[in-house]
């Protein structure tokens, strides 16, 4: 679990970083700009993190079922390779759904109006821009977000159905009562992730934004990598030890 979680906090901050601080940025300064280099750094580091988020979600929600309904056998499934393996194919998965998505992104004209009319530079904004037709963009895009979007969401889901069947078995109260809450903060974020980054890149006319839209996005690239660490680390009995060990020093 604590590999996974040096993964996701290595992504989630990665995810901040990129659009955070040019955000602040703008919020300081008249003239707000980006050059088209650093939008597509922006744009390619945006759908990488985001995307091995997508995947490390999953694989983590893979990990807490084995735990909860496999006990006895989770040291021989969870081998230290297989983490390696299941965090080395969840930032695989992240370069090849940005490759795909940035390439159709960025191979587009735009010769026309340059304001970007969101935080950062991401897909839907940039497709409203284009001088030319979008239509293959916007179906690779839809594409890739029913690898990276739908099909963990099928996992989660169903590892989370196989725990909470497993649990309601379960003899103790307290036992259930604390996979519960654990499950319910778990299910919380992913709601609040994959939810507005469904909205935002697999409904029809997703390059139509409007105010409304850039909220949806601040969920996914701002909130929820700030809720990842409280509901994943914070309410874990061993981190909150260490931390109380740390500041009572």
């Amino acid at each position: 679990m604590y590999f996974f979680l040096r993964n996701l906090s290595f992504a989630d901050l990665c995810f901040s970083t990129t659009t955070v601080p040019q955000l602040l940025v703008h919020f300081l300064v008249k003239r707000k700009t980006i050059t088209f280099t650093g939008c597509s750094i922006q744009l390619v580091v945006l759908l990488l993190v985001g995307c091995t988020d997508c995947a490390l979600l999953a694989v983590m929600s893979y990990d807490r079922y084995v735990a909860v309904c496999k006990p006895l056998h989770y040291s021989t499934i969870m081998t230290h390779w297989v983490c390696v393996q299941l965090a080395a194919g969840s930032w695989a998965s992240g370069v090849l759904v940005s490759l795909v998505d940035a390439t159709f992104t960025l191979r587009l004209p735009y010769q026309g109006n340059n304001v970007i009319n969101h935080f950062f530079c991401e897909p839907p904004a940039l497709l409203k821009l284009a001088s030319a037709d979008t239509y293959s963009t916007e179906m690779a895009i839809f594409a890739m977000g029913v690898v990276i979007l739908l099909a963990p969401v099928s996992l989660i889901l169903t590892s989370y159905w196989n725990i909470i069947s497993t649990v309601i078995q379960m003899q103790s109260g307290e036992g259930r009562l604390k996979v519960f809450s654990t499950c319910g903060s778990h299910l919380i974020v992913v709601g609040l992730f994959y939810g507005s980054a469904i909205f935002a890149y697999m409904r029809p006319n997703a390059k139509i934004m409007n105010e409304k839209d850039k909220m949806i996005s601040v969920f996914y690239s701002a909130v929820t990598p700030m809720l990842n660490p409280i509901i994943y680390s914070l309410r874990n009995k061993d981190v909150k030890g260490a931390l109380r060990r740390i500041t009572s020093k």
